[in-house]
């Protein structure tokens, strides 16, 4: 597939969450630094690690929806999951099933 291909609604929901994901966990990992390093504060662990959690569960459930209503092969869905396991992934990983056609509606074959 080329990145020229119309990426679709589900696509772009994708991108945007996956992208909110990874800034949750750049804030998570901030606010680790701050209570566990600097020992300043405990607010950025309490904020991030509650909008992280949200962020981690709706990036699974958009994973999900992607995988069947953009048809990813099994490789894809499976690599969709492990990148919210480590931080930041999930960027790269959007920019990869865009460039793929992943994202796209063209990924769908008609019925």
């Amino acid at each position: 597939m080329s990145s020229s291909a119309q990426i679709s609604f589900t696509g772009r929901v994708f991108s945007v969450i996956a992208l909110i994901e990874a800034l949750t966990w750049a804030g998570l990992l901030v606010g680790m630094y701050l209570k566990y390093v600097s020992g300043t504060t405990e607010m950025g662990v309490w904020l991030f690690g509650r909008l992280h959690g949200a962020a981690f569960v709706t990036y699974v459930i958009a994973c999900l929806i992607c995988s069947a209503r953009l048809r990813w092969p099994w490789w894809a869905t499976i690599l969709a999951f492990l990148a919210a396991i480590p931080p930041l992934v999930t960027l790269p990983l959007e920019i990869f099933f865009k460039r793929r056609g992943l994202l796209s509606r063209s990924a769908v074959k008609p019925v």
